[in-house]
């Protein structure tokens, strides 16, 4: 990413300050597209069906009180129309992604990914389901990432999906859906064979400490079902970051 930055630095920006400051903008910009997309989609409306709208109310938001972040806070967090509350997801998905893209750097690979992860873990969470065409755009853009040889990336993926899928077959689809069959297919990918097995140990990791949370609070209750593709994207950026030292302590404490 440092390298990624001081090439563009020299060519296009004069400093590194001004390119995090446009990878900040740009950030924001695409965290409202985020936001936006990941509302509609689940519901059948076009990305390119007019302005946003307010959900409450349905009337058109105008482009002074669109503007990413900033319109939330100059608006003290209510709609200008029908003065009720906005949902503080939409500030907190523009904000993270304007963090993603300042940490990422000028990869234009890696934000697409970034992008469609955030995408996955948004609508997943909020409807319980991982759409397949955002799977499908995430493996063509993973092949210009792939750690070692293709075949190991491609074998990394069948893997992952393979594991899951026999947690599908066993509990009948109850403790797996079989969209998070397919998104393993892409997660690793992402992640490679070297890291894959400890991706998934991460996804369950987090995943039962969040469902005990849950349980213990009485947020959730032991027959209700939690998205699972959530866990499997935060897993992601845990195991590339970090991966590798937790193998290592495991290899020192067996």
């Amino acid at each position: 990413m440092q390298v990624g930055k001081q090439v563009l630095v020299h060519s296009v920006f004069p400093s590194v300050f001004l390119l995090d400051i446009f990878l900040t903008l740009a950030g924001l910009v695409f965290g409202s597209f985020v936001s936006a997309l990941s509302y509609r989609f689940p519901k059948g409306i076009s990305i390119a069906k007019g302005r946003s709208f307010c959900p409450k109310c349905k009337k058109q938001i105008t482009w002074h009180d669109n503007i990413p972040l900033l319109s939330f806070f100059f608006l003290g967090g209510k709609c200008r129309n029908c003065k009720r509350p906005i949902s503080w997801r939409y500030p907190a998905i523009e904000l993270t992604t304007a963090i993603g893209f300042l940490l990422i750097g000028p990869n234009f690979v890696q934000l697409v990914l970034f992008v469609l992860l955030e995408l996955i873990f948004i609508i997943d969470l909020e409807n319980q389901i991982i759409p397949d065409r955002f799977i499908f755009v995430g493996l063509f853009f993973s092949l210009f990432i792939v750690h070692g040889s293709l075949f190991n990336s491609l074998f990394a993926g069948f893997l992952a999906a393979s594991f899951l899928l026999l947690i599908h077959l066993a509990t009948r689809g109850r403790g797996m859906g079989l969209g998070d069959v397919k998104f393993a297919v892409l997660g690793g990918m992402i992640v490679g064979l070297n890291l894959s097995l400890t991706w998934l140990f991460l996804a369950f990791l987090t995943g039962g400490l969040v469902g005990t949370i849950l349980l213990i609070g009485k947020k959730a209750g032991l027959k209700d079902k939690i998205a699972f593709g959530p866990f499997l994207v935060v897993a992601i950026p845990i195991a590339l970051m970090w991966g590798e030292k937790i193998i290592d302590i495991i290899k020192i404490y067996p």
